[in-house]
């Protein structure tokens, strides 16, 4: 779909129209991102949400710049560094839930940059969680999934059964209505987010988190505050490509791009054996890089992606030998068949030229599994995806930052904005965006047609998974160049979610791509 007036791409039909709705009542993209956002909340619950936390480029057109937007917040001021050997003991724990940022950040996008008021931003969000939606295949399957997994935690399952599954089955084209969301979004608007950073809703929420052993205090709340950061930007084939410098772990995808450079791809077939062998190698080594400087300094950044670093992974990418190593994270390996794939990314461009693309999550599926009694909040479990071990370059240390891998990013050509591209996807997510940016880069694909080319997952040691639209000798081909190549479902979620506006400078004509391997949708203005 495409649109002079603005557009927006994001993983649900309801969402991606509350945002719209927004841009053609007046407001911008910054207006209809917040909107977009906190009816994501309401549509995909399992995804994200107000208590959990994300990260926003921006380019603003009155300032002829791209800023980004850090709403992650830090470890908790109270958690109990080294009581755990595990990371899993994490995953379903009220321990594994830090202080929420999305509310702050998408309220600092309006109140920095949109026109609305916080009340007409979260009015489509209030009629869809008190009204309800028609439940699609995808939002009925991971329901489900977590009641199966939630059910025998006798002491927060029941509230999350009353939230989300009305104490009853739940079925395709059946009707979610989450009233208690519904007020909780009314006195936010009422009160501004006050209501959760040491209000009324905030002092709940640590109780409950308390009473059940977690260590979130109303101090940590009090404490958020978004944070806005000048870009990290790389060069890609005369494209400049933004996204949020650390601790943000989006430099992979930018070093990835880096190397990529290096190589005449457009030359190579198309999903042929050199193009996915080079990407895949070059994928590999960015991801080694991140695992061993993560978070690192201004100084270190710099190192890492200079041409003389960069221009060592190109030789080696060259040379044919194995490369080998980890794509998760830190000290120990992630040995897991399990797709942590539970984040969203939305796209949003206005007549104006403001563009904003927005990378948001619990953490988990529905987080921690906490909902907040009364209120329709489910907490996320970000603190599941830091380190335990406290050797490791993001252990969990009491108001330390935590490294995520999102990476929401915006690509500009001679200053001006041409492309915004975000996924989910876990620790995919710097591998699936430059899969897709070289598809519609290199390649010249449509923005729809890059976001539905196939892709792969790369796991630790040499795994991949190919979706099988790849062909299978072209699998076998890669296998026999030392990746332990395996095809997966022709459209599969290990590959991410991804939506993304690509914008013509000449004409304005902003175009919005969605994936089919979500609830993905493009509405306009």
């Amino acid at each position: 779909m495409s649109s002079l007036r603005g557009i927006v791409a994001a993983a649900h039909p309801q969402a991606a129209q509350a945002g719209a709705s927004i841009l053609r009542a007046g407001g911008n993209a910054f207006d209809a991102a917040a909107a977009t956002a906190a009816a994501l909340n309401v549509t995909e619950p399992y995804m994200s949400g107000l208590a959990g936390m994300g990260m926003a480029t921006c380019y603003i057109a009155a300032e002829r710049r791209v800023r980004t937007l850090d709403f992650v917040t830090r470890v908790p001021s109270q958690f109990p560094a080294g009581r755990f050997s595990n990371r899993e003991e994490l995953a379903r724990s009220p321990i594994a839930a830090g202080a929420p940022g999305n509310l702050a950040g998408w309220c600092e996008l309006v109140r920095s940059y949109g026109r609305k008021s916080l009340a007409e931003v979260l009015a489509p969000a209030i009629v869809l969680a008190r009204g309800g939606f028609p439940l699609t295949e995808y939002n009925v399957s991971a329901i489900s999934d977590t009641v199966a997994e939630l059910k025998g935690r006798h002491a927060f399952y029941d509230d999350w059964a009353r939230n989300y599954t009305s104490g009853g089955a739940i079925a395709v084209g059946g009707v979610l209505r989450q009233s208690d969301l519904a007020r909780t979004f009314e006195m936010i608007a009422a009160e501004g987010p006050d209501h959760l950073y040491g209000g009324a809703l905030g002092k709940a929420l640590v109780a409950h988190v308390q009473a059940l052993g977690g260590c979130l205090t109303v101090e940590d709340l009090e404490s958020v505050e978004p944070v806005w950061l000048d870009p990290l930007v790389a060069t890609y084939r005369g494209i400049d490509v933004h996204t949020l410098p650390p601790p943000c772990e989006g430099f992979q995808y930018l070093l990835t791009l880096r190397i990529l450079d290096g190589f005449d791809v457009t030359s190579m077939e198309r999903n042929g054996i050199d193009h996915l062998d080079t990407m895949y190698r070059a994928i590999r080594l960015a991801a080694g890089t991140r695992i061993t400087h993560n978070n690192p300094s201004a100084e270190q950044l710099a190192a890492l992606m200079s041409d003389d670093a960069v221009e060592i992974h190109r030789a080696r990418v060259r040379d044919g030998r194995l490369i080998e190593g980890p794509t998760e994270q830190f000290v120990a390996p992630v040995l897991t068949d399990l797709v942590h794939q539970h984040t969203t990314s939305f796209s949003v461009a206005d007549g104006d030229g403001n563009v904003v693309c927005v990378t948001q999550s619990l953490g988990a599926k529905f987080g921690c599994g906490l909902v907040v009694p009364g209120y329709g909040v489910c907490l996320n479990n970000f603190l599941y995806w830091g380190e335990v071990d406290e050797r490791g370059p993001n252990a969990l240390r009491p108001g330390a930052p935590l490294a995520l891998p999102m990476a929401p990013s915006i690509a500009t050509r001679n200053a001006r904005p041409v492309l915004a591209l975000g996924t989910p996807g876990s620790y995919g997510i710097c591998q699936t965006q430059a899969q897709a940016l070289v598809q519609h880069i290199d390649f010249g694909l449509g923005i729809q047609d890059a976001i539905d080319a196939p892709r792969a997952r790369l796991w630790d040691g040499r795994r991949v998974q190919v979706e099988r639209r790849i062909p299978a000798d072209t699998i076998a081909a890669l296998a026999e160049r030392g990746h332990a190549a395996e095809a997966i479902a022709a459209w599969s979620t290990a590959v991410g979610g991804m939506q993304g506006i690509a914008i013509d400078p000449t004409t304005g004509v902003m175009t919005g791509g969605c994936d089919a391997r979500r609830d993905g949708f493009v509405a306009s203005a």
